[in-house]
């Protein structure tokens, strides 16, 4: 089968099952093109604040959860779990090294920008540097400061996303296609899977999509 197919997908860079959805979506978009070689993928990426309301200097990492769940034992056992996933799809998360909660507005400004302005190369780029930043290196999301070295080091020129990156923590608009939760991946703007579903199922929903548009195209 020959064709194109688009995938949004949404996300935000605090959210370890967003970096996990990331190594399944990568692995399915793999075996889809081993299958069908002829297929055009296009994948575009948004960014979806989760806390809104989050300071601008954050919050403590460690508080943050532990009012979140409830108890100690309660962080430890959702952190063990998220590493298990993590560690299934080949990601390492050191949440020793996160220090805060930050507020992702800015973060999300910059990928927006990188989007607009940028190559398809630099905003994979950026992606992969924000989550690694956040998850493994345990920088601070939304320092203003931080955010213009990841860009750099994408080779994004600072004074192209300087002025986005406001610092007042204003709330970033986010997508309601996502509102049901992220990561979520909607495939050529109509089927939508939420969450960080394995390879298979977001393969299937590749196919069914392709299908689709094959009866679109050419109808009984």
């Amino acid at each position: 089968m020959s064709g194109s197919l688009r995938i949004d997908v949404f996300i935000d860079f605090i959210c370890p099952w967003c970096l996990i959805g990331k190594r399944q979506l990568e692995r399915a978009q793999e075996m889809l093109r081993s299958s069908q070689p002829d297929v055009q993928i296009t994948t575009v990426w948004h960014g979806v604040q989760l806390l809104p309301h989050m300071p601008a200097q954050g919050e403590p990492f460690a508080d943050f959860y532990l009012k979140r769940l409830g108890s100690a034992d309660a962080v430890s056992m959702r952190q063990a779990q998220v590493k298990m996933a993590a560690s299934a799809v080949g990601v390492s998360i050191d949440f020793s090294r996160i220090k805060t909660m930050p507020n992702t507005a800015d973060a999300h400004r910059l990928l927006e920008r990188v989007n607009a302005q940028g190559t398809a190369a630099q905003c994979d780029a950026l992606i992969e540097r924000l989550f690694e930043a956040y998850f493994h290196n345990g920088e601070d999301l939304g320092c203003r400061e931080t955010l213009i070295a990841i860009a750099r080091s994408c080779g994004v020129d600072a004074d192209t996303v300087a002025d986005c990156l406001l610092g007042d923590a204003s709330p970033y608009d986010s997508h309601p296609a996502a509102a049901s939760g992220v990561p979520s991946f909607q495939f050529d703007g109509r089927l939508q899977v939420v969450g960080a579903q394995p390879a298979e199922a977001l393969l299937a929903a590749m196919g069914e999509a392709l299908r689709d548009s094959e009866r679109k195209r050419n109808p009984a």
